[in-house]
């Protein structure tokens, strides 16, 4: 993923935080728990998880209200489930929020870092 998605139709500046570089994008000890550390399974959960995030990060910018609330969920609970813990806070706020610029350069950042960070464990 190598593109930030920025809408027009976004409103306002938020109070929201810049993702921490600092921060880990994925807890890997929880990643590790979720596939009973299996190693071929783990590349293969996060190969599915990156590609359904840039799917929806590039849907986000074109959808309505209703579609960006429906892609923020999916993305909090299966960030959640993979151990992706700052993106899926990020899609938490974003649907509550579906239009903050913030949140969606955010949302933005934290999907590059994150797939970029799952590239790097697969190596």
């Amino acid at each position: 993923m190598a593109s930030s998605i920025l809408d027009q139709n976004l409103t306002g500046p938020s109070a929201a935080p810049r993702p921490d570089d600092r921060i880990r994008p994925l807890d890997l000890a929880h990643l590790f728990q979720q596939t009973m550390g299996n190693r071929a399974l783990e590349i293969e959960i996060l190969d599915m998880f990156c590609k359904q995030l840039t799917s929806s990060v590039a849907a986000f910018g074109k959808a309505d209200a209703i579609e960006r609330k429906r892609l923020a969920h999916a993305l909090k609970g299966t960030g959640r489930s993979v151990g992706a813990f700052p993106l899926a806070d990020i899609a938490e706020r974003l649907e509550k929020s579906p239009f903050d610029r913030t949140l969606v350069t955010n949302l933005n950042e934290m999907s590059v870092r994150t797939c970029d960070f799952a590239a790097s464990v697969n190596r």
